[in-house]
C-alpha cells in the first residue's frame, strides 16, 4: 500500500453520510450534516489537499433508504458502525473485503499517515459539496420521471365516454395544453356495451387527428377491467334508462353507480390518481358517494364548479360590454348544480374601458360598476337559476373545457393571486358542516388544491348558508338509506308568508332536474346569487325582510 499513484488508483474510499448520529465518534461536527443523501467518490492521488477530492463520479442515495443500506453493509462485512458518515477502502481491481476506516477524522488521520495528504476543506466548504450532491440527486430523480413519462404515458380514463362532452374534450386533452407539451397520453373511453359502436367511431376520429402526444387510445367495457393503471379519471353524466317517479328515486338511484366506480378506482388505479366529477345533476352527492367508497383518495376527488363559475362570468361581460376572461374571483358556493350563491364581492374586472384607464393588471370592482340595482337583483338572478335548473351549465363545449380548465390548474397551478372555485369535501371551512362536498373557493399550487380560508369579507349569512347545507346533506342521507323523504329548507319568513310549493315532474327527465323548493318570484324557487352592492343593501322582492345579501340564485 505504498504511496505511488499506480497503486493507491487501486484503492477506492467511500463516504457515506449516514442520518442517524449527527457528529463523527470523535464528537466533531459531521461536514455533511445539511446533506439529504449520501455521497460515494473514488478517492483518487493528487495535489488537491481534500478529503474526498474532485475526479470521481458522485452516487447519490435518498436518505430515507441510508439506514437499511447501513444495516446491511455492516452486517455483511462484519463490521459494528452506528455514527455519520461511514469510510471504508475496497481493493477494486483485486477483490477481498473492503476495510472499515471509521468516521471523518479517522480518514483525515488514515490519509496523513499513508500517504502524506492534509485536508483544508473547511466544514462549511464539505456542506456546499454536499448541498450540490443533493441537488444532482433531484436533478437525476426529475429526469428520470421525465424519461418515465415517455415511456409510460399517462392513462387517463372517461366515463359516458360515448356523450358529447367527450368528444369535445379528446381534442383539448390530446393537444399538450392540459398535461403539458412533452407529456404522453393514453386514452380509455370507458362506457356499457351498448355504446361501443358509438366508441369506435370517435376512436377513429381521435386517430385521425395524428396527435403527437397520443400514444394510444382503446375501449373498455368490461366494468372488471375499468381504471387499471389510472392517473386521470374523468367522471362524466351517469345517464341512465331507468324511469324514476320522485326526487328521492332520482337521488337512489346514483348510488349504485357511485358505488361500483369507487371500488373500482380504488382497486384499479393508480395509488395518486386524480378524479374529476361533472355531469348536469347531482354532481356534489356523486362526488362525496366517491368518495365514501375510495375512502384513501378522497383528497384527490373533485367536482368541478368552473362551468357555473363561467356562465355567471358571461353574462356578466354582456352587461358590461367586456370580455368574460377580463372579469376574476367570482366565487360559486354550494351545490354546483344546484342551490348555489354566487358570490360577487370579490369580483374583479381587468382591462375595462371607462374613463379609469391603467395598466393591464390594473382591476376596478365588478359591483362598483354595475349601478342597475334591479338588474343584479333580478334579470341577473333569474338568468342564471334558468341555466342551472336546465343542466345548461354542462353543455358538450362548456363542459370540456371547464374539465380541462380544472385539470389543467391541478398539474400546473391557477393564475397566481385568482380565485378558482371548486367543489370539495368540507373539514368545517367558513362554518360549513364537515362530510359533505361544497363548492368554494381554491387555488391550485405544487399539484394539489388549497381551500382559501384566509379570504376576508365573505361571510355567508346563516340562512342562506342553511339553505345550501339543508339539501346537501338531505340528498346524502337519502342516497345512504339514511333518510326516507326530502323536505325543502323553509325559513322562518317563508313558513310565516306560507308559500306555496311546487311539485316534481310525474318523470325523472335527465335534462332538467327540477327541485322542490320554496316559491317566490321566479318559476323555480331556489336560492339565487349574493349581488351585494358597495354603498347600500337595498331591499327586494315583495317581502320587504331580504336585503340584497339574502339574495342567492341556483
Amino acid at each position: 500500500m505504498g504511496g505511488t499513484g499506480e497503486r493507491i488508483k487501486l484503492f477506492k474510499i467511500v463516504c457515506h453520510r449516514v442520518p442517524q448520529d449527527l457528529s463523527s465518534p470523535s464528537g466533531t461536527p459531521d461536514p455533511a450534516l445539511s446533506s439529504q443523501c449520501a455521497c460515494a467518490t473514488p478517492w483518487l492521488p493528487g495535489n488537491r489537499p481534500a478529503a474526498i477530492p474532485a475526479g470521481g463520479e458522485a452516487l447519490t442515495w435518498p436518505s430515507s433508504c441510508l439506514r437499511e443500506w447501513l444495516k446491511d453493509l455492516c452486517e455483511k462485512n462484519k463490521w459494528s458502525h452506528k455514527n455519520s458518515p461511514i469510510i471504508w477502502r475496497e481493493l477494486l481491481d483485486r477483490g477481498g473485503e473492503g476495510l472499515l476506516l471509521g468516521g471523518y477524522n479517522e480518514f483525515l488521520e488514515y490519509a496523513q499517515l499513508y500517504h502524506g495528504v492534509t485536508s483544508s476543506m473547511t466544514t462549511e466548504l464539505m456542506k456546499i459539496i454536499a448541498q450540490e450532491n443533493l441537488e444532482t440527486h433531484i436533478e437525476k430523480e426529475l429526469e428520470e420521471e421525465a424519461r418515465k413519462d415517455l415511456i409510460n404515458p399517462l392513462q387517463v380514463w372517461i366515463t359516458s365516454a360515448s356523450v358529447p362532452a367527450c368528444y369535445n374534450l379528446i381534442p383539448i386533452l390530446t393537444s399538450g395544453e392540459v398535461f403539458g407539451m412533452h407529456t404522453e397520453i393514453s386514452l380509455n373511453l370507458f362506457d356499457n356495451k351498448e355504446a361501443e359502436e358509438n366508441l369506435r367511431s370517435v376512436v377513429a376520429e381521435t386517430q385521425d387527428l395524428v396527435a403527437p402526444l397520443l400514444q394510444s387510445i382503446s375501449i373498455c367495457t368490461r366494468v372488471e377491467d375499468a381504471f387499471r393503471q389510472a392517473h386521470v379519471v374523468i367522471i362524466l353524466d351517469d345517464s341512465t334508462d331507468q324511469e324514476v317517479y320522485t326526487l328521492e328515486g332520482c337521488i337512489r338511484s346514483r348510488l349504485p353507480l357511485c358505488r361500483l366506480y369507487g371500488y373500482l378506482i380504488e382497486k384499479n388505479a393508480h395509488n395518486s390518481v386524480r378524479v374529476i366529477v361533472g355531469g348536469k345533476t347531482f354532481v356534489n352527492l356523486k362526488t362525496v358517494l366517491l368518495m365514501r367508497y375510495a375512502p384513501n383518495l378522497a383528497h384527490n376527488i373533485v367536482a368541478v364548479a368552473l362551468g357555473v363559475e363561467g356562465q355567471a362570468k358571461a353574462v356578466l361581460a354582456r352587461k358590461l360590454r367586456t370580455t368574460p376572461s377580463c372579469i376574476k374571483n367570482v366565487i360559486i358556493w354550494g351545490n354546483i348544480s344546484g342551490n348555489n350563491y354566487i358570490d360577487l364581492r370579490k369580483a374583479k374586472v381587468y382591462r375595462y374601458e371607462s374613463a379609469i384607464w391603467g395598466p393591464p393588471n390594473y382591476s376596478r370592482p365588478v359591483l362598483s360598476l354595475i349601478f342597475d340595482s334591479e338588474w343584479v337583483n333580478r334579470q341577473y338572478v333569474a338568468t342564471l337559476r334558468k341555466l342551472t335548473a336546465t343542466g345548461k351549465q354542462f353543455r358538450p363545449i362548456l363542459a370540456a373545457h371547464s374539465i380541462a380548465t380544472t385539470l389543467k390548474y391541478w398539474y400546473h397551478g391557477s393564475p397566481p393571486g385568482e380565485i378558482v372555485s371548486l367543489g370539495v369535501l368540507s373539514e368545517g371551512q367558513f362554518g360549513i358542516p364537515e362530510g359533505i362536498v361544497f363548492s368554494m373557493p381554491v387555488k391550485f399550487e405544487n399539484g394539489t388544491w388549497v381551500v382559501l380560508t384566509d379570504l376576508t369579507d365573505i361571510e355567508i349569512s346563516e340562512q342562506i348558508m342553511t339553505r345550501m347545507t339543508s339539501d346537501l346533506i338531505q340528498e346524502k342521507l337519502i342516497a345512504l338509506g339514511d333518510l326516507v323523504s326530502f323536505q325543502p329548507y323553509q325559513s322562518e319568513t317563508d313558513l310565516a308568508k306560507g308559500y306555496e310549493k311546487t311539485t316534481l315532474p310525474t318523470t325523472y327527465n335527465n335534462q332538467e332536474n327540477q327541485r322542490v323548493s320554496d316559491a317566490v318570484d321566479f318559476l323555480d324557487p331556489i336560492p339565487q346569487t349574493i349581488s351585494e352592492k358597495p354603498h347600500s343593501q337595498e331591499l327586494i322582492n315583495d317581502s320587504g325582510d331580504k336585503t340584497v345579501e339574502e339574495r342567492q340564485i341556483n
